[in-house]
């Protein structure tokens, strides 16, 4: 995929959602007074992550608070079931919004809706993960590069091992939902990094559902059957599914850190970003909520006054690690 830098909508608006520094965590708003008295009436529908998601949360608080002054409607169908969100998409397309914003919980589901929304010319942006590609062409997007977060997930495990001295080490992987692009991308830029460096090997991925209790429990069970000698690395899809790994490795007397367990993450949370500076989570990367919902929001304010904005957009993302925490902390620790 490739990456977008800052955006400046038509309507005079800065986006402040890509690139170092970026105010993520602020509450500014999307839209000018034109755009305010253009979409007063219209209605969008907000099938997507449920609030019970950490990062679902934070995206809907920022998306919402993004066109507050707008006076557009929005109706929250969120949730983290994919077969209930079938069915909100459909109440959805019945209500005939002006919009659909859409984050896909089960990719081969979604197909179906989208081609009935086509049908009824209900436009429809999916947000943070694409479509299944047979469908691409129905709906408008943005998106987070979720390949390149795979990739820097690999990097910082590789990077962590080789810095210990490992000629060879095993990995254990905690997905998001895998019925979702989001995480089969993510895996597959993951995978492409690590086959360059063979001599460190997968030996368990476990779908956690982007779920931080689930996460803490499998990693319990994981840790438990490889034992201290059989893991050296770890990689959880978000800070809140690395995080419970880290606790479970504590538990059961992992060591932690340069000299322990390596341990990453492909999303940043404020306590991602506090684990990384302490040095119990080797690194992560930005794709942080508050972004991408800004981002997502201005493109919403931009398609509902007629400002055409191109089919797709990517958020810019950034591998973040000790190194360089200082520079994303700020980007990252509003959720």
């Amino acid at each position: 995929m490739h990456r977008l830098g800052l955006i400046a909508g038509a309507l005079g608006l800065t986006l402040l959602a890509t690139g170092c520094g970026s105010n993520a965590g602020t509450t500014g708003n999307a839209s000018s007074a034109d755009g305010s008295s253009s979409m007063k009436g219209k209605t969008i529908a907000l099938v997507g992550y449920g609030s019970s998601n950490p990062w679902g949360a934070y995206f809907n608080k920022v998306f919402t608070e993004q066109l507050t002054s707008t006076g557009v409607k929005i109706n929250d169908m969120t949730t983290m079931d994919p077969g209930t969100q079938v069915q909100k998409f459909n109440q959805a397309l019945a209500q005939k919004p002006d919009l659909i914003v859409l984050a896909i919980l089960d990719t081969q589901a979604m197909v179906a809706p989208i081609k009935k929304a086509k049908a009824a010319g209900v436009p429809v942006l999916a947000v943070d993960g694409p479509t299944d590609p047979s469908v691409a062409a129905d709906v408008m997007s943005v998106l987070s590069d979720n390949e390149v977060l795979g990739e820097y997930a690999a990097q910082n495990i590789i990077e962590g091992l080789k810095a210990q001295g490992r000629e060879t080490g095993n990995i254990i992987v905690l997905t998001g939902t895998k019925s979702m692009l989001v995480t089969q991308d993510r895996m597959k830029g993951f995978n492409k990094v690590m086959a360059t460096a063979p001599q460190y090997r997968v030996v368990d991925e476990q779908d956690a559902n982007w779920d931080p209790q689930l996460s803490g429990t499998i990693a319990q069970q994981l840790l438990a059957k490889h034992g201290r000698d059989g893991v050296q690395a770890a990689y959880g899809m978000a800070d809140y599914m690395a995080l419970p790994i880290i606790q479970a490795a504590k538990q059961a007397g992992f060591p932690i850190g340069k000299d322990g367990l390596v341990v990453t993450s492909s999303n940043c949370f404020k306590a991602g970003i506090d684990a990384v500076k302490a040095g119990e989570l080797y690194g992560t990367a930005t794709e942080d909520p508050g972004t991408i919902a800004k981002q997502s929001a201005d493109y919403t304010v931009r398609f509902l006054t007629g400002k055409k904005p191109p089919q797709s957009e990517t958020v810019k993302e950034e591998r973040v690690t000790a190194a360089n925490v200082d520079q994303f902390a700020e980007q990252c620790s509003h959720a």
